[in-house]
């Protein structure tokens, strides 16, 4: 089943490896702050609906991170700006160890936000372009379960510094910590070149008098429909497993009354379970298509949040459901990269990317503020209700956009001509597909 990964050449290979660290450093930013929001209530007194906007606030600033990163994914070149971002997130995550209270703590999470947005619009149009496309879908899929490895990692750390140091000073280290591995996603990323594609279409602009293409060209009437399904899809998407995978410590130590370190045993749980989502996805997505494949997974989500919710079951018995929810809520994740990198035009691809991805990422990120709102205004929604309504109510967004997309299975980039800089030509992934 490995052979796909045996026939990439050495410049995919290292392209795949790049940015299968680069997303575990993303994914291991994320899940460290939901296990730091029991310590942070405690220390500073906060309410649900502040926890869940130091959430929120990174996830909604990765939007214009994401936008500003594929904007300069175009003009400057998808591996340079990846490094900036990874530069950038790496400052403002150490400056998270450092904050003192809510206010410093929500400006320096906002602030690091958006150097992941970045790194995200240049790592997935980075791997869209260079591998090859009967191997797209498997390839990005198979960096999209570097999110496993960034929670494993995550729970890990939690539940070694929590049990070593006092909760006041080890939730510092675990920003502190967690930036590590973004040093080798650098070193790895100096033998990685700018995609063929990518250069050749900017080359045959260039010849034509238009280099660079506005980036507001991405709601271009030809372009539009495109822009904003995609970030429909990827709201629901994303919506989802922010609901769930944000507030999960927080349910098992409230309502299974568990401890920091057994919470860090589900989680590990559910990282595997996502591990397993994620590849199996990837192969899905180029066996029976990307809508399919997206389909399949939000049929999954629906049966496996309020499984996990509801049934009466020992918390012995939570761990295959910790599995299950693991693998429907961020399996789905896999299509995303390959299916907006088949969608978009050569000249604007990292900018719709980017755009799309980011602001389905800001806009889901409000829906963790929604389940600590329900949840804190009492009435007929406790924590694990509001997260079982807010959590399905996403989905729907994925079977909307996919209703109204095409398929793109197999596409292959080189072929599709690329958009000039009035908007005069269309790369195949609008007109005729749409």
């Amino acid at each position: 089943m490995f052979d796909w990964f045996r026939s990439l050449n050495k410049i995919e290979k290292r392209t795949l490896y790049a940015c299968f660290g680069g997303w575990a450093v993303d994914a291991l930013d994320t899940q460290i702050y939901s296990f730091l929001i029991p310590t942070l209530i405690a220390a500073w007194h906060l309410s649900t609906a502040q926890a869940g906007m130091l959430g929120t606030s990174a996830l909604i600033s990765s939007a214009l991170g994401g936008w500003i990163g594929g904007i300069l994914c175009d003009r400057i070149g998808r591996v340079r700006v990846m490094k900036l971002a990874i530069a950038w997130f790496v400052f403002f995550t150490i400056l998270c160890g450092f904050a003192d209270s809510f206010e410093h703590l929500l400006i320096a999470r906002i602030l690091s936000g958006i150097g992941f947005g970045g790194e995200w619009a240049a790592g997935a149009v980075l791997m869209g372009e260079i591998i090859r496309p009967e191997y797209r879908g498997k390839a990005v899929g198979t960096v999209q379960s570097a999110y496993a490895i960034g929670y494993a990692i995550a729970a890990v750390m939690s539940s070694v510094l929590f049990a070593m140091l006092p909760p006041d000073t080890a939730w510092r280290w675990m920003f502190w910590l967690g930036v590590t591995p973004a040093i080798f996603v650098l070193l790895a990323l100096r033998n990685v070149p700018e995609p063929a594609v990518f250069l050749n279409a900017k080359k045959a602009r260039e010849a034509k008098g238009a280099a660079h293409v506005s980036p507001f060209m991405i709601f271009h009437p030809k372009v539009l429909r495109i822009t904003i399904l995609t970030s429909i899809l990827a709201l629901g998407v994303q919506a989802g497993g922010f609901s769930m995978v944000i507030w999960l410590p927080t349910l098992l130590k409230t309502l299974h009354n568990l401890t920091t370190v057994e919470v860090g045993y589900h989680m590990v749980t559910l990282t595997f379970g996502s591990f397993v989502g994620y590849i199996v996805a990837a192969y899905l997505c180029d066996a029976i298509g990307r809508r399919r494949n997206f389909l399949l997974f939000t049929l999954m989500n629906w049966i496996a949040i309020p499984a996990f919710l509801f049934l009466p079951v020992p918390t012995s018995m939570l761990f295959p459901l910790d599995f299950v929810l693991g693998f429907a809520s961020l399996g789905i994740y896999s299509a995303l990269g390959p299916y907006f990198t088949e969608l978009f035009p050569s000249a604007i691809r990292a900018t719709g990317q980017g755009f799309s991805y980011n602001v389905g990422r800001g806009i889901g990120a409000f829906f963790p503020t929604l389940v600590g709102v329900l949840s804190a205004a009492g009435g007929q929604f406790d924590l694990r209700g509001a997260m079982a309504i807010v959590g399905c109510s996403a989905y729907f967004f994925v079977v909307l956009a996919i209703a109204l997309l095409p398929e793109t299975k197999g596409r292959d980039l080189d072929e599709a001509p690329d958009i000039s800089g009035d908007g005069g030509t269309m790369s195949s992934a609008t007109p005729h597909h749409v």
